[in-house]
């Protein structure tokens, strides 16, 4: 008989890699393109793993992720608790969708966790991203021009 011992092994495994794969530094160009890795991982074994991952669990990787990217304490925390609980909640129907509905709710979830993190950087007071003042631009010219 296996324990649930024996399944954490490849969660931990996993999401250190993912850890590995965050902090490893990128060129400039690429910065935008880097994926959400923790969060990926998170999401995978969520599904695919009813009780393994917990929302102190979560709490406790956003925590060492904070730590490892230098970012506010407890910004990549809540939005990695968020994303669990939204998981977790809708495990059943996420798991039964087609893969194209999967992959647009895992955008959605990880759209999400973007905003918390944002909403986060803007009650701190510190500058967006350059990419999102731009954005944020565009939309608010493209709904002026109606």
């Amino acid at each position: 008989m296996s324990t649930q011992r024996d399944h954490l092994a490849p969660v931990l495994i996993s999401l250190a890699v993912a850890m590995l794969l965050t902090v490893i530094p990128l060129p400039l160009m690429l910065l935008p393109m880097r994926p959400y890795w923790v969060a990926l991982v998170m999401i995978f074994w969520c599904l695919e793993t009813q009780d393994l991952i917990s929302l102190a669990g979560a709490f406790f990787i956003g925590l060492l992720l904070d730590l490892l990217g230098g970012s506010l304490l407890g910004m990549h925390a809540l939005g990695l608790v968020i994303l669990v609980y939204l998981v977790k909640r809708f495990r059943a129907r996420l798991r039964f969708f087609p893969p194209w509905q999967q992959a647009l709710s895992v955008l959605a979830l990880l759209l999400n966790d973007r905003i918390i993190v944002l909403w986060i950087i803007s009650l701190k007071g510190y500058a967006l991203p350059e990419v999102i003042e731009h954005m944020e631009n565009l939309i608010m010219n493209g709904i002026a021009s109606r």
